[in-house]
C-alpha cells in the first residue's frame, strides 16, 4: 500500500485531505510542522497548541500516526530572515510563498522519506495534472473562490510530481461537509488569514522587536525632490499605503516607491501609481522549461486581484518582463507575479523592478 505523508496544520481543510487519501488507498501519516513560537504566536497563528491537539485530533479520528516536527530555524532562517531582509531593502515580501517554498514544500519533504512515505499530500486548493508527454501541470482549483494556485507557482516537475492535491475539485462548503460527516471536530473552525508571526498586521513593530535595530526617520518627497514631511522608518510603509502617512498635503497621497539609498518615501496622487511594465526573476516556469517568444496570458502581481491581460517575454535565464494591456496599480517589488493560461499556471517570479522603479 502507498504511503503518503498528510501535511497537517489544525484546520478542516488538510483533516480533509487525509480523510480523502485515506479514501483513495493510502497508508497515512499526519505531520504537523512547529514553526513558530515567537511572542506572537498564540490562538490567531498557524502554530498554536490549539491548533496541534486539533491536528492530533482529527489524525486519531480516522486512525493515523501523528507527529509534531520542529522546523523553527529553518523557518526563521528561510521565512522571518527573508522577509525582513526584504522589508529592510525597500519591498513587499509575500511570506506565505516563501512558506511554501522553503518549509512544506522542501523541508518537509526531506522528512517525508524518514517516514516511509511516497508521496505528500496538503489541503490546498489547487489541482496537479499530468500532460500526454508526461510533463506535470498546475492548474487552477475547480471552484475559483479557494484557489491558492498564486502561492505555488514555484513547485517544480519533481515536487509537482510527488504532491497530491484532494481539494482541487472541491468547494469550501463541500470540504466542511465531508468533516461533519466524517466526525471531525474541525468541521467548521474558521480559516486562518494572518501572518502566523505578524498577526496583529504591524509589520514596523514587529520588524524592530525581531532585529533589535531602530530604523531612522526620513523624508517624505514628491517626485521631484520637494520634501513633503517626515517619515518614522522606512520599513514602516507599503507601496499604495495611504492611511498613516501623517503628511498635510491638502490632497490623499500614496506611498508610491521607497529609496532605501536616501531613506526617502516617495508619495504621489493616486494616478502616479500605475505601472504597465514589469520585471521578475528567480522565476519558475511549469508547462515549458523556458518561454519562446511573446505569449499571451493573464497575470496577477497580488493575491486577491482578478487575473489581467497580459504579454509575457523571457528575457534572461531567470528573468521575465510582463506588459499589462492596461496599467495595473501599486505593482510593488517583492511580491509575485503569476502567469495563467485560463487554468492552467505558466509560471512565475519575483517582481524586481516596475516602469516606474
Amino acid at each position: 500500500m502507498p504511503r503518503a505523508l498528510i501535511a497537517m496544520s489544525g484546520g478542516v481543510d488538510s483533516s480533509v485531505a487525509a480523510l480523502l487519501m485515506r479514501r483513495a488507498g493510502y497508508d497515512c501519516v499526519g505531520v504537523m510542522m512547529r514553526l513558530w513560537q515567537g511572542e506572537s504566536a498564540g490562538e490567531r497563528t498557524c502554530c498554536s497548541a490549539d491548533d496541534a491537539a486539533d491536528a492530533r485530533s482529527a489524525a486519531v479520528r480516522q486512525g493515523m500516526p501523528f507527529y509534531v516536527l520542529n522546523m523553527q530555524a529553518d523557518f526563521d532562517r528561510d521565512v522571518v530572515g527573508q522577509f525582513v531582509r526584504a522589508y529592510e531593502a525597500g519591498q513587499t515580501p509575500n511570506p506565505c510563498i516563501e512558506c511554501n517554498r522553503h518549509m512544506k514544500f522542501t523541508c518537509l519533504w526531506d522528512r517525508a522519506a524518514a517516514f516511509g512515505c511516497d508521496v505528500m499530500a496538503t489541503g490546498h486548493y489547487v489541482r496537479a495534472e499530468q500532460d500526454p508527454s508526461g510533463r506535470w501541470l498546475l492548474k487552477k482549483a475547480l471552484h475559483g473562490e479557494k484557489d491558492q494556485s498564486y502561492v505555488l507557482y514555484m513547485l517544480s516537475q519533481s515536487q509537482l510530481s510527488r504532491t497530491r492535491f484532494p481539494l482541487g475539485e472541491l468547494s469550501k462548503d463541500q470540504v466542511r461537509a465531508l468533516a461533519e460527516q466524517s466526525g471531525l471536530l474541525n468541521a467548521r473552525k474558521r480559516d486562518s488569514q494572518d501572518i502566523c508571526f505578524v498577526p496583529d498586521g504591524d509589520y514596523a513593530a514587529f520588524i524592530r522587536r525581531y532585529t533589535g535595530r531602530d530604523y531612522p526617520a526620513g523624508d517624505f518627497v514628491d517626485g521631484e525632490g520637494h520634501v513633503l514631511g517626515r517619515h518614522a522608518g522606512i520599513v514602516g510603509y507599503t507601496i499604495g499605503q495611504r492611511r498613516g502617512l501623517g503628511v498635510a498635503a491638502g490632497r490623499p497621497l500614496y506611498v508610491r516607491r521607497k529609496d532605501v539609498s536616501s531613506n526617502t518615501v516617495v508619495l504621489g496622487e493616486n494616478s502616479s501609481l500605475f505601472s504597465r511594465r514589469l520585471t521578475a526573476n528567480n522565476i519558475n516556469l511549469i508547462p515549458a522549461d523556458r518561454l519562446e517568444g511573446t505569449v499571451r496570458c493573464r497575470a496577477r502581481v497580488r493575491y486577491n486581484m482578478a487575473e489581467q491581460p497580459a504579454q509575457v517575454t523571457q528575457t534572461g535565464p531567470d528573468e521575465l518582463t510582463v506588459i499589462f494591456d492596461k496599467p495595473q496599480r501599486a505593482i510593488a517589488a517583492g511580491q509575485a507575479v503569476v502567469l495563467y493560461d485560463g487554468d492552467l499556471v505558466l509560471g512565475g517570479g519575483t517582481i524586481c523592478e516596475t516602469e516606474d522603479g
